[in-house]
């Protein structure tokens, strides 16, 4: 495989020989993505199927990702300010809220990745909210809306809850943001109840959509260090514990909150034929069979 391109200053960790998630040795070449600074490199394992980034970002570069830039549209790399379409996300944060209540009704309930607490927000009025956020930008939000105590800036590695603690952990496009998936995992089953309920949305690598982009597919981004298919993440899952896994494809709350959150940056009439193109991705998500689904978007709900 061609090199990476190393700007001037040291940004990767040393290469793994193993894969995260199974630890096999089985690793091959995937893909070399060239359209970020730094460029970055993942491969596949022959075993289970795990793409990650190889060689990882060092911890340093990881957590530089995540400043204000990232939530201000100011950086190569960036996210949305979730502060700006409040209002239209609380479509898609209530209707999933009511999903979580359906399987556990209260509780403390942390939330991974939990950027300024507007989905804290939400769960806050069923739940005891608790939070964590890697970035001091957005976790310094949260802190304020929610306290110092409840909301922990930095990681699942170096978080000050106890174990057995929560009833519901979210993990809302997040597990692809972590270098070691099986191990935060392993953490969110030892920090859950038991009967407690454990929330990923991420993509599924196996899906057609991403099977075609290939490279080009947009989930492939510098903060993204893992990328999962059914068959693998229902694995770490069941092998950590976990005694029931249900998958939802693309989303488990349905389309009309996703269509009523998307006009949160309509600017005019015209841009309600984006609801045409939503509407065609929600319907060939429901054309799956087993592993193999049309589109790439996943949300799973595993009980402890």
């Amino acid at each position: 495989m061609e090199n990476l391109e190393f700007s001037d200053r040291t940004v990767y960790d040393a290469p793994l020989t193993r894969c995260p998630l199974c630890s096999s040795t089985e690793l091959v070449e995937h893909h070399l993505i060239k359209r970020y600074d730094p460029p970055f490199r993942t491969e596949r394992c022959l075993s289970c199927g795990f793409i990650f980034m190889n060689p990882p970002l060092m911890d340093s570069t990881r957590a530089a990702l995540y400043g204000e830039g990232y939530y201000t549209g100011h950086a190569e790399y960036a996210y949305y300010d979730e502060r700006k379409a409040e209002r239209h996300s609380q479509y898609v944060w209530e209707k999933r809220v009511e999903k979580i209540r359906s399987f556990v009704k209260a509780g403390n309930v942390l939330d991974i990745g939990c950027a300024f607490g507007g989905f804290l927000k939400t769960l806050s009025r069923y739940y005891t909210p608790f939070g964590i956020d890697i970035s001091p930008y957005a976790g310094t939000g949260a802190q304020a809306a929610f306290g110092k105590n409840n909301i922990h800036i930095g990681t699942l590695e170096d978080h000050p809850f106890r174990h057995n603690f929560f009833s519901v952990i979210t993990m809302i496009e997040v597990l692809e943001h972590i270098p070691e998936p099986a191990r935060a995992v392993s953490e969110c089953y030892d920090l859950l109840t038991e009967g407690g309920l454990l929330v990923i949305q991420t993509a599924n690598m196996n899906g057609l959509q991403a099977r075609i982009l290939s490279k080009r597919y947009r989930y492939f981004l510098p903060g993204h260090f893992s990328y999962f298919n059914k068959y693998n993440i229902a694995m770490l899952l069941e092998k950590t514990g976990f005694s029931k896994i249900k998958f939802f494809h693309p989303v488990e709350f349905g389309l009309l909150p996703k269509l009523l959150k998307s006009r949160y940056n309509f600017t005019s009439i015209l841009d309600y034929r984006k609801w045409l193109r939503i509407t065609l991705y929600h319907l060939l998500s429901k054309i799956r069979y087993r592993a193999f689904s049309l589109t790439s978007s996943m949300v799973v709900y595993a009980i402890k």
